[in-house]
């Protein structure tokens, strides 16, 4: 019997192939814990991390980010696509790991395209 870990990685890595042959362009890749979410734009030509955006990096000026999680997403995706803007990146492809699209993926992918991404 599998573990739900090495079920998970399976997952991930059925969707960074199928991204991988059908796209050249950066990745939008999301990440979910119980407590936080974190979205960052990789460029697998060169391999290396070219924004990143976290609650806890919008937290920084303030005391806390509140509201609901599903609200927190939307404004991570929508602060994403605003510092890819400034570094002139308009298309992603959008990678949702092992993760269903649904909820707080959806809502950054939401607040990503509000932002001025398209995939």
């Amino acid at each position: 019997m599998k573990s739900k870990r090495s079920r998970e990685i399976q997952r991930k890595a059925r969707t960074r192939v199928k991204i991988a042959r059908i796209s050249n362009l950066p990745r939008l890749s999301v990440f979910r814990s119980n407590r936080h979410i974190v979205a960052q734009i990789i460029d697998d030509i060169k391999g290396e991390t070219v924004v990143a955006v976290s609650d806890k990096t919008l937290a920084k000026g303030k005391s806390k980010v509140s509201g609901p999680r599903t609200a927190v997403a939307e404004l991570v995706g929508m602060e994403i696509g605003k510092r890819a803007k400034a570094k002139k990146i308009s298309k992603v492809t959008f990678d949702r790991g092992a993760y269903k699209y649904h909820g707080l993926v959806k809502a950054l992918a939401d607040g990503a395209r509000k932002g001025g991404l398209n995939f």
